[in-house]
């Protein structure tokens, strides 16, 4: 069994003691980014809302369904594709600002769609600024902020995705007695936080990270000055310059010896973060209600979802610093494996009083909130290499993509076939193969700069 060192090299001393201007600035700045999650999370979460409408709309089936819920995961992993590269060439705040143009093309244009194709060329078309802004939002914050608050500040981007769903919730709940195109008011209403999204995208600077790989240090180094302080600033801006010497990556460096490890781990941290079920309840959980028997309204179940995610997730905020990545990711799989088949046995045996079935979920997605929600982000944001991590971050951001299309896709399809409970118990195991691999091979990062994060994977 392969084990790692808890021992953190001790961090400078502008890094230990952050002065409150210099932590005004970076909570603004880190929160300004963390909006890419809001409008995130409000995408992908606000389908959930308008599934009865939509296939009564259009006459789905099963198969139709799953394509047009999962069709936005799609354009997602395109985007994912797409944006490293173009993060590495024009910036990450530039890129920023082109998803908050498409998140707000998406609601309108959905909203508008008279037919399926329409409809889901829009959906595809947010996809490409969810899928562009999931790697780019917590890779900007990872360049910005200082190690010693980057797990916190990474985590914003988390707790802005359940935002964003709860915030859909709502719409959803709010818009839901507004007649027969009410499921158009909630996909056009997601153009407000776009457009505001993208005015204060105007007002927050480049990361470090990517000035300095343009050669722009002064503008580097003033950045890190205003997060870090003069004195830890100048030797960072030194160890950002190392990190980049050599010649470009090309397509294939990424797969590399030095950095195979690294992308592996990556690829499979994103996978394993959608293949445990989370994104089948955050877009199903209306439907999973439904076949609960009568009781509160499936909307307002859902929003109790929107409710707890939140709250685990500002759990994880202030955890993910002090007990560290690797401890939480481990707890969090075991409890949401326990959760799983917890209710998959209530399906199993159709027990279905005391509100049981949302108790269990609400627990499971508390475990997911406070570990692998906002952890895996923070992982994937800090584990690659300077030289490729947007090429790196693109190829685990479709991975989870793909994972995320797979598992919503085929829900229900898989509940047509293997029951609720059957379903259930495939996340369950996921989650058992995740505990094991994290727990085997997965290293601490906590407290460390990026430049020494990426020689754990490389050495």
């Amino acid at each position: 069994m392969e084990t790692f060192s808890p021992r953190v090299k001790p961090l400078a001393p502008d890094l230990q003691d952050t002065q409150p201007h210099r932590k005004g600035f970076m909570l603004t700045v880190s929160g300004v980014a963390a909006l890419g999650g809001l409008l995130f999370g409000f995408d992908t979460a606000v389908i959930s809302g308008a599934i009865p409408a939509i296939t009564n709309y259009f006459k789905l089936n099963d198969y139709w369904l799953g394509w047009a819920v999962g069709a936005v995961l799609i354009g997602c992993a395109a985007g994912a594709l797409l944006a490293g590269k173009l993060a590495d060439r024009l910036g990450r705040r530039y890129m920023l600002l082109v998803c908050a143009f498409l998140f707000a093309a998406s609601g309108i244009g959905a909203g508008l769609s008279n037919s399926l194709t329409v409809f889901i060329l829009f959906r595809l078309l947010g996809g490409l600024g969810v899928g562009a802004a999931a790697m780019i939002s917590p890779m900007y914050i990872a360049e910005i902020a200082p190690a010693a608050w980057r797990g916190r500040l990474v985590s914003l981007y988390q707790l802005a995705i359940v935002l964003g769903i709860l915030g859909a919730y709502f719409s959803n709940y709010a818009l839901e007695g507004t007649g027969t195109n009410s499921w158009r008011w909630m996909f056009a209403s997601q153009a407000a936080p776009s457009v505001l999204f993208g005015v204060l995208l105007c007002f927050v600077p480049e990361t470090p990270r990517w000035l300095a790989a343009k050669n722009r240090k002064a503008e580097a180094l003033g950045v890190l000055t205003k997060m870090n302080g003069p004195k830890a600033a100048a030797s960072l801006l030194q160890d950002i310059g190392k990190s980049f010497t050599g010649p470009e990556p090309g397509k294939g460096e990424i797969w590399k010896k030095g950095h195979r490890r690294a992308l592996v781990t990556g690829i499979l941290l994103a996978v394993f973060q959608q293949v445990t079920g989370i994104n089948a309840i955050i877009y199903y959980a209306p439907v999973i209600f439904q076949q609960t028997g009568p009781g509160a309204s499936p909307l307002l179940q859902t929003i109790a979802i929107g409710v707890v995610n939140v709250i685990s997730t500002c759990v994880a905020i202030a955890l993910v610093d002090r007990w560290g990545r690797r401890r939480l990711l481990v707890t969090g799989c075991f409890m949401m494996g326990l959760m799983l088949m917890a209710v998959g046995l209530c399906f199993r045996f159709g027990y279905f009083q005391h509100y049981w079935v949302l108790i269990f979920m609400l627990l499971y997605v508390a475990a997911f909130g406070c570990t692998l929600g906002a952890v895996v982000w923070v992982y994937l944001s800090e584990m690659f290499p300077n030289r490729i991590r947007g090429i790196a971050m693109s190829v685990a951001t479709l991975a989870l993509w793909l994972a995320d299309f797979a598992v919503t896709y085929t829900f229900p399809v898989l509940t047509g076939k293997v029951g609720s409970s059957g379903t259930f118990f495939v996340y369950a195991a996921f989650c058992g193969i995740a505990f094991v691999y994290i727990l085997r091979r997965v290293p601490e990062t906590k407290g460390r700069s990026l430049e020494e994060t990426e020689n754990l994977f490389t050495r």
